[in-house]
This record gives C-alpha cells, structure tokens and sequence, in this order.
C-alpha cells in the first residue's frame, strides 16, 4: 500500500484505513519532538498532523515538556479539537499494578519471571548470531552470541528460556542463556557483555541467522569457577533445570 506521499500525514491514514490495513506511527524521540509542550503535542501531533478523533491512554499517562501533560489537560484540550479519549484504568496482577515501568525494572534486576508476570508474555530481545570466542564448543556447549537490537537487557546472570529463528525454522527450542562478561575466561580488551544462548536439542549453523530469546526464569548469577570442570558442572545443571523448566 502506497498513498500518495505529498498527501497530508492525516490523509495518507484514512486511505490506509480505507484499505483495510492497520497503521502503527513510530514517532523518532528526538530532542526536539522531546521539548515540546504538553498543549502543542495535543494540537500540532494528535490533532493536525495525524488527524485523531479519538485516544485512548492509561490512567497515569505523562506527555509533554517535563511531563506536565496529564490526562485532565489531553481531556480539556482535545475537546476543542474535537478529540475524543477513554482512559484505561490500572491493571493489577498478584497486586503489583502493570506498568511498562515496573517491567523494566524487573527486567534490569534479572526479575524476568516478575516481568512477565505483569507484561503477560515472557520478556524477549532480538539479535544476529555472530561469531565469539568459540570456547562453547570446546566446552562441548555450543552457544550462538547475539548481537542484540534492544535497548535493555536483564541483568547478568544464567536464565532458562527459549529460541527460535526470525528468518527461518520459526520452532522454539528450551535454551541455556547466559548474560555477563565470562568470569572464567576474561581477559584484557574482551567486550565487558555477552549475551549467548544453547539450544538444547539443535543442531546446525545459525551464524548470521536472527535469534528470538525469550527469558522464563532466572538460574543464577554469573561467577568465577577456578578449575574449568566446575564451570562444565555447573553448566550441566543450568541445562538440566532449563530442560526441566521448559518441559
């Protein structure tokens, strides 16, 4: 679908909607779309350029220069505008209200079971495999390292949870994932973070392949092992609980 692009931002919308097809506007977080004011984002954003006649935010939605817009000022100014808004009232889940920011909260301390409690799906970051050290493998644990597009990451530490290929085989496999700087094995002018995981059950070549990861529970934290058979031991029961966790 192609409307017109010399066609107001409003317009190429309703021939898009008129198609059928949903629209998702992602809006660059520049410094200058940052500062503007709360009524100007109402008026020039919502109402003139994209063309709302109705929004819909939660409870405790902030918008604007310094935060200062609020659902009472989107109310005042979108009605004379002729914007309509519903106001989605807090969620709660085991008494935790759910909110973006308390997901990425859980998800920075390693608390990616709280994080998916309130999110309702396990937390997940995309990446390309590339290639590491290749230590893995003489471990006789092949991991694949990702190179990850997201912004956040848990904490470092050894999770259970699963993957699956973007860009192929879309089959989820239990993997033994391990965020940090391997402990063991640092040395000078290694990257400080990395994040790899071990598809239990797979075989095969994913370099250059996009990965899925979905976090389901934290094991452990990362440490130093002072003999190598430690590590290989240690490893074995992270996989076993993984196995036991995705079963």
């Amino acid at each position: 679908l192609a409307p017109p692009m010399l066609a107001p931002l409003d317009r190429r919308i309703e021939l898009l909607q008129e198609a059928g097809a949903d629209v998702v506007l992602v809006e660059p977080f520049t410094a200058e779309f940052a500062g503007l004011a709360a009524e100007a984002f109402v008026e020039e954003v919502l109402a003139r350029d994209i063309g709302a006649r109705h929004v819909v935010v939660g409870a405790d939605f902030s918008f604007g220069r310094d935060r200062r817009g609020n659902t009472a000022l989107l109310a005042s100014v979108g009605r004379g505008l002729g914007v309509g808004l519903s106001i989605v009232p807090p969620v709660s889940a085991n008494g935790l209200v759910c909110s973006s920011t308390k997901i990425r909260e859980f998800v920075l301390e390693g608390r990616v079971e709280g994080a998916s409690l309130l999110f309702g799906l396990p937390f997940e970051i995309d990446g390309t495999v590339v290639r590491g050290a290749g230590r893995g493998r003489t471990l006789g644990v092949p991991t694949a390292n990702l190179a990850c597009e997201g912004e956040i990451l848990p904490r470092a530490g050894v999770y259970a949870g699963r993957a699956r290929r973007l860009d192929g085989d879309s089959a989820w496999f239990a993997a033994a994932i391990s965020i940090g700087g391997n402990p063991t094995f640092a040395g000078k002018g290694q990257p400080e973070l990395f994040v790899e995981a071990h598809l239990l059950d797979f075989s095969g070549d994913l370099y250059g392949a996009r990965l899925r990861l979905a976090f389901l529970a934290c094991l452990r934290e990362q440490r130093r092992y002072a003999k190598v058979d430690d590590l290989i031991a240690e490893i074995a029961r992270d996989i076993a609980r993984t196995r036991e966790i995705c079963s």
